[in-house]
């Protein structure tokens, strides 16, 4: 038989019945964690399920932050409600740094790994070298969930022990990596310095960091096809990619927003702005509008390898930009609102500068057209929101750098 270029159909299917049955998932979603999860029942009392039937009123929901995790998981209480089953009908509970804490539920591939893992050209039969933690972080479980479903052998090699998993390698002969693109190449070359064999490495699906060009250089050298995969230990399976190599194609089982940093306010395709993602079919841990803290930027088309769903540019950062200027912080989302305070802004970007040894701010503004009054207006409402003073500089559509920044901080620690 063939080899299937796609996991399933649900990977090729038409975008307008993918977003359907997303939404009519979601609906049940909003409902059943209003029913069972006792954060989302308070965070969503006022939200009929059956009124969310697009993205515009998902938009209006309120957002869950991954940066809040830490006081919504109170300790004594360290799933925070946002759960739907009881902690000890979990499979697993694990622990990030934060702390925070992530659960595991019962069923095959919980996660959704295997998707990822199929793109990067694991199959059944297939020998999984797995170098992600198993100590209470969820990473190492993740991907052998899903080298499991797809009926691959695992090495559970876990982190550390360099020459320790390159002699496990010589001797078991695995055909396929899992873990950070740094420490494959860090075997590689310890693999060079004690002339060990790691030939029967064909493929390595790789995360938890930038893969950077160097590296995928490496594994090319070594015979290895490296594929990315982003994923969290909150989301599971978010995007990877596929032999197409043009970006990172979203996980069938969510709902992807990007959004202006600080904000719930959705940006245009192709502007760079804060992860935030919805999962419609988890019951055990029904997410809705979850701000991951990750920036990246939607890609327009479809993807040369016939999968339809959406494509984003991978992981491009952090969007956290909060900033201290003398002694207040600054936050994106006040930002946000001073620009909404004024339509003729299109863009904005608070520039943050040491000026004769002391904190400046400056708001760059995108403005469309004549900004009469304009700038002065601005500069009030700064003062208002920020409690701070700040200057204002109106520049032309298009003047500043599409890499979703909100606060610009020049300062470099001084």
């Amino acid at each position: 038989m063939p080899d299937k270029p796609h996991y399933d159909d649900l990977e090729t299917r038409p975008p307008e019945a993918r977003e359907a049955a997303l939404f009519a998932a979601l609906r049940a979603q909003i409902a059943h964690a209003k029913a069972k999860a006792p954060y989302f029942r308070e965070l969503l009392a006022e939200i009929d399920p059956d009124s969310v039937t697009d993205r515009a009123a998902l938009a209006a929901l309120p957002v869950t932050r991954k940066s809040e995790l830490v006081d919504i998981q109170a300790p004594g209480h360290t799933l925070g409600g946002l759960t739907a089953v009881r902690d000890g009908a979990l499979k697993r509970i694990y622990q990030s740094p934060g702390p925070t804490y992530d659960p595991e539920g019962f069923g095959d591939d919980w996660w959704r790994t295997a998707r990822g893992l199929y793109a990067a050209g694991l199959r059944r039969g297939d020998v999984l070298h797995n170098s992600f933690s198993y100590h209470l972080t969820p990473a190492g479980a993740m991907l052998e969930a899903g080298a499991h479903a797809l009926g691959c052998a695992v090495v559970p090699a876990g982190v550390g022990n360099t020459e320790l998993q390159v002699r496990a390698i010589e001797h078991i002969r695995p055909t396929a990596y899992c873990g950070t693109p740094s420490f494959l190449k860090i075997m590689l070359e310890k693999a060079a310095e004690l002339e060990a064999d790691l030939s029967s490495l064909a493929r390595a699906s790789v995360a938890g960091e930038p893969f950077l060009p160097d590296q995928r250089a490496a594994f090319e050298a070594a015979g290895i096809e490296g594929f990315n995969m982003y994923a969290s230990a909150d989301i599971g399976l978010i995007a990877y990619e596929s032999p197409a190599r043009e970006g990172l194609i979203l996980d069938e089982g969510l709902i992807l927003e990007i959004v202006t940093p600080g904000t719930g306010d959705p940006v245009p395709d192709g502007q760079v702005g804060e992860v935030v993602l919805t999962m419609p079919f988890n019951k055990e841990y029904p997410l809705i509008r979850f701000a991951t803290g990750d920036m990246s930027a939607v890609m327009t088309g479809a993807s040369p390898c016939g999968r339809t769903n959406t494509r984003i540019k991978g992981w491009m950062g952090r969007a956290d930009q909060t900033t201290k200027v003398k002694g207040m912080f600054v936050h994106p989302r006040q930002i946000a609102d001073i620009a909404a305070r004024h339509p003729e802004i299109l863009r904005a970007r608070m520039v943050v500068e040491r000026r004769d040894g002391a904190d400046a701010m400056t708001l760059m503004c995108e403005c469309a057209g004549p900004a009469d009054g304009l700038a002065a207006a601005v500069e009030e409402t700064i003062q208002a929101v920020c409690k701070l003073k700040g200057g204002v500089d109106m520049v032309a559509p298009g003047t500043l750098p599409n890499d979703g920044k909100v606060i610009d901080d020049r300062r470099n620690g001084d």
